[in-house]
């Protein structure tokens, strides 16, 4: 027995030496290095004291029996995963005995904890992160100003900015020839997520809004709940759906003949394909005459001068999010002589 502890601490510490040595090997090192420095504490332990590319320690503690040899080496970009494992095959050891990589989800738990300083509260029973909201969102205007919205934590879903959805509802409301309110109409809100938007409009004159959201956790716990709150949970309808599903099969979801006064289209930037999505919205029979049409997107992305029978009245940037929104042209005619006037 004491002679196999023998050989395996052997093979550990010529793999430690090799890793010192792929280490030191590894160009750009720093043009000044600072000596190394040893020093013994209290309990006969040897410190060793690395240049800032490398960090070593070894502890030697004398037993009876043998001797333990502890070695830990973290690199920065000095051996790859790959040469790593190479190595250990060749002493004939097994690497995932050696080299374990935490999860992004582990990683992302021991961050939040430590942020939080919470601990088994934030998993579920199956080891999950647990998702959580919180309350930084509120409607601008109308009926439920300043009431509070949850929102997820985290970047699960991205509500459309505070700045932004206010700026919408004003180009809306000028253009609809109303600017203290919106026309009364019937809404459509895509990629609804926290129903912020679609909130924004009940609250501001709408009559109702069909609320579209795939992920049913947060239909459950932000979406229905905001619903709750603001009063306007019995002019709501909520599909749990992709919105290009929805698209689709409109019919199947709100009949045969049914239109549009309002659309909105949040999707995520990077999930989506503008050029179909729009083409697909401008195609479908949701779309009236007589419909606005608000699309939030991201830079470098390019958006037609029309939709279908519409055409685009604005179009803003705020920062790296733009703003389209397209309208029939006496809307067009409208805003611009408010804007003289």
């Amino acid at each position: 027995m004491n002679v196999f502890l023998s050989l395996r601490h052997a093979l550990v510490a010529g793999i430690a030496l090799e890793l010192l040595m792929m280490a030191l090997a590894q160009p750009p090192l720093p043009p000044i290095l600072p000596p190394m420095r040893a020093r013994t504490n209290a309990f006969g332990s040897l410190s060793v004291l690395q240049p800032p590319f490398f960090n070593a320690s070894c502890s030697i503690m004398a037993s009876r029996r043998s001797s333990i040899i502890v070695f830990s080496y973290k690199p920065r970009d000095a051996v790859a995963g790959k040469e790593k494992r190479e190595m250990f095959e060749r002493y004939g050891l097994d690497p995932n005995e050696f080299l374990s990589e935490p999860s992004r989800e582990t990683s992302r738990i021991k961050e939040i904890q430590k942020k939080t300083g919470r601990g088994k509260e934030l998993l579920e029973e199956d080891g999950r992160l647990r998702r959580t909201t919180h309350k930084l969102l509120q409607v601008l205007g109308g009926k439920a100003k300043r009431k509070k919205l949850l929102s997820p934590t985290g970047i699960d879903v991205r509500p459309m900015m505070e700045v932004v959805k206010g700026a919408a509802f004003d180009i809306l409301q000028v253009a609809g020839g109303c600017p203290a309110s919106l026309r009364p109409g019937c809404w459509l809100d895509l990629y609804s997520g926290t129903g912020s938007v679609g909130i924004e409009a009940l609250s501001r004159g709408c009559s109702g809004v069909h609320f579209v959201e795939m992920d049913p956790w947060v239909v459950s716990d932000v979406l229905r709940p905001n619903l709750e709150c603001t009063g306007f949970i019995d002019v709501s309808v909520i599909h749990t759906v992709r919105a290009e599903s929805f698209l689709e099969n409109a019919k199947h979801y709100v009949g045969k003949n049914e239109t549009f006064d309002y659309i909105s289209v949040t999707p995520p930037y990077t999930q989506v394909d503008y050029g179909l999505l729009m083409g697909q919205i401008s195609n479908s029979s949701l779309v009236g005459e007589d419909t606005f049409i608000v699309v939030e997107y991201p830079s470098k992305t390019s958006m037609l001068d029309s939709c279908g029978c519409l055409i685009k009245i604005s179009d803003r940037r705020f920062g790296r999010t733009h703003l389209a929104i397209y309208g029939p042209k006496w809307a067009q005619k409208k805003r611009k002589s408010k804007i003289h006037n």
